[in-house]
């Protein structure tokens, strides 16, 4: 009879709830990871600075992830990059700005990336690049300032927000590609900054976050390619992400695909290479954890849009799949 109200109490306040809990009982410090995403094989610059110019034009990508709709104040991230080789010494220039959102927290990361290619052999490429970042940190206390169950009224230490909190950073990576394989390893945040004195509420730490990415396309025929791919994330207090994928591409048009995050979630994707310039990508996450069961969370989606300026004037065999 009372089970309506109930859910819709818990699913307006369980966000500030629990990361109001994270404040008052936390030791010391709490830590803050970086964006997750599903369609990171078309994102890869914002994990690895070394992927800016690899694709060997001026690329532009936006990307949207909302992650466990319905339930307020759940993750929302968006992502606009744009990369391009410059000059023909082997460099390559990018630019990101990531926005990271959860509950009364907001981080706006605004990065840029330069890379530098070797060529090892007529179609391998050994990248090292660098990120530099400025980061903007908003907390809202006062939307945690819940009266629930205390007869003094609202928490008068949850009074005073923490605005555009400013943070330099600095990051780093390889990555070799050739027309088939690819590999990298990242550290996109090296600074461990605290974002509060020992005077506040909590200390909140910024924790390197290490990427390992690979992937290979098998040509199954004239028509079908497979690539499967492989994310691990790890970072000190968090559990060690483990990303599985598959995608097929049809005709070089039609992508289809799934995915596995290491005992966390299942995800479907699809994309849509309208030209061998346009790439529209599609995902749907469906949690596997308790919190993937409960009645007002319906899973997370993400959409990306990537465009190339592609300069030859012959036309291109097929479009990038990486």
């Amino acid at each position: 009879m009372h089970r309506k109200p109930i859910e819709i109490y818990c699913k307006r306040n369980l966000i500030p709830l629990i990361f109001l809990c994270i404040i008052l009982y936390a030791e010391s410090a709490f830590s803050q990871q970086d964006a997750q995403y599903t369609q990171y094989m078309y994102n890869t610059v914002s994990v690895n600075p070394a992927y800016a110019g690899s694709r060997g034009n001026l690329s532009i990508a936006a990307l949207y992830r909302s992650q466990w709709v319905g339930l307020d104040g759940a993750p929302k991230t968006q992502t606009l990059n744009i990369h391009s080789p410059i000059g023909y010494n082997g460099m390559g220039l990018g630019f990101s700005i990531v926005n990271d959102q959860i509950g009364p927290t907001s981080e706006t990361n605004f990065d840029l990336d330069l890379s530098y290619s070797i060529k090892l052999a007529k179609e391998a490429r050994l990248s090292f690049g660098l990120k530099a970042s400025a980061q903007l940190l908003d907390i809202r206390f006062s939307e945690l300032n819940q009266d629930i169950g205390n007869p003094g009224g609202p928490d008068p230490t949850l009074q005073d927000d923490i605005m555009n909190r400013f943070s330099p950073n600095i990051g780093g990576g390889v990555y070799y590609h050739t027309d088939r394989f690819y590999a990298g390893l990242s550290v996109p945040r090296i600074l461990e900054t605290s974002h509060f004195d020992e005077s506040s509420l909590s200390t909140a730490k910024e924790q390197m976050n290490f990427y390992f990415i690979t992937g290979y396309v098998f040509d199954m025929s004239a028509f079908w390619k497979f690539k499967p791919a492989l994310l691990v994330k790890a970072a000190q207090g968090a559990p060690l992400q483990v990303d599985i994928s598959a995608n097929f591409m049809y005709n070089d048009k039609l992508i289809l695909g799934a995915a596995y995050r290491w005992d966390a979630a299942f995800s479907g994707m699809a994309g849509f290479q309208i030209s061998p310039s346009f790439l529209i990508g599609l995902a749907y996450d469906r949690e596997i954890t308790e919190l993937g069961q409960a009645i007002f969370n319906d899973g997370s989606f993400e959409v990306i849009l990537r465009y190339d300026f592609i300069k030859t004037k012959t036309k291109l065999k097929s479009p990038r799949f990486f």
